[in-house]
């Protein structure tokens, strides 16, 4: 036997070993899996992905999609953070999870406008309008879905602050401490506000204090009225009526909401009288046009 036949062979024995033991039908658990269900506190058994499942070419394409999905975010003018988005949302999804569906969806409009332009046989420029519009507008579609859900998650926490504020004011002028308060809001709550508080509890109780918690979600939310209700709560060790004053930050916070409001109704209603005019003044331009069309003709003739 050869010396490179034997080491052909030796090689195609080391490649095959390699490959099966990232089969996860053929290779053994590791010693950390399978004490894994039996340490207190774990998750139970972590799923290991194969080199041929759907799993691990989610991993070898998260990094890519990641990075490509942002830069595509940043050059259509979208500023803020997807992870910030996300989080705020409340989403299930990661960064690398959405981005790869997005790719995946901006693939399928690719496709699909490569098929209409197959079907319909269009001018080169239409064509190439077709197959990469379609793309680009699957992209976008997912972008937006996002940020109109984040959007409207600022919206709802800003209408529904001014009732939290004025129930945390009325739970700590009856002796509830500030982390108690919180707790029976976020509890007996099922609005944006109370999930919010739940992941601000979750953090107290990893060990971050209370204060720290309120302006990390005040950071995330991007709301300014959280800005200042929090900076109002985090006065709980120096204030005595700390009640009072967020009793009075919540008539703030209402008539702010308020006027917003007021400004929102009258922007619509200005809109309305958009097509109103137009269908009042479009008859009467008609009626006008014809004879001066027709005395203009006459007397070009």
């Amino acid at each position: 036997m050869s010396p490179l036949l034997l080491l052909g062979g030796l090689l195609l024995w080391a490649g095959v070993t390699l490959l099966f033991a990232e089969l996860r039908w053929f290779s053994r658990r590791p010693l950390l899996e399978r004490l894994g269900p039996y340490v207190p506190g774990s998750a139970g058994r972590p799923v290991r992905h194969g080199v041929l499942s759907v799993g691990s070419f989610r991993e070898a394409v998260g990094p890519v999609a990641r990075t490509l999905g942002g830069r595509f975010s940043r050059l259509f003018g979208v500023v803020e953070d997807l992870d910030r988005r996300l989080v705020r949302i409340h989403a299930d999804l990661d960064v690398t999870a959405f981005r790869v569906r997005q790719i995946a969806w901006a693939i399928a409009g690719f496709g699909a406008g490569a098929a209409v332009t197959v079907v319909l046989r269009p001018p080169v420029p239409v064509a190439v309008l077709f197959t990469f519009g379609g793309m680009l507008l699957a992209f976008l579609l997912v972008e937006q879905q996002v940020t109109a859900a984040s959007d409207r998650w600022k919206r709802t926490v800003r209408l529904e602050l001014p009732v939290v504020a004025e129930q945390v004011g009325m739970l700590l002028g009856s002796g509830y401490s500030l982390v108690g308060a919180l707790d029976r809001i976020a509890r007996r709550g099922s609005g944006a506000v109370a999930q919010d508080l739940r992941r601000v509890l979750v953090r107290v109780r990893q060990g971050v204090g209370v204060e720290r918690a309120l302006r990390e979600w005040a950071e995330l939310a991007g709301v300014d009225a959280v800005e200042r209700l929090v900076a109002v709560l985090c006065l709980n060790r120096e204030a005595s009526d700390l009640g009072r004053t967020i009793s009075r930050e919540a008539r703030t916070i209402r008539r702010d909401v308020q006027r917003d409001t007021v400004v929102t109704i009258e922007r619509r209603g200005q809109q309305v009288w958009i097509p109103v005019t137009v269908a009042a003044l479009l008859p009467g331009a008609i009626f006008i046009g014809v004879p001066f069309a027709a005395a203009l003709r006459g007397f070009l003739q």
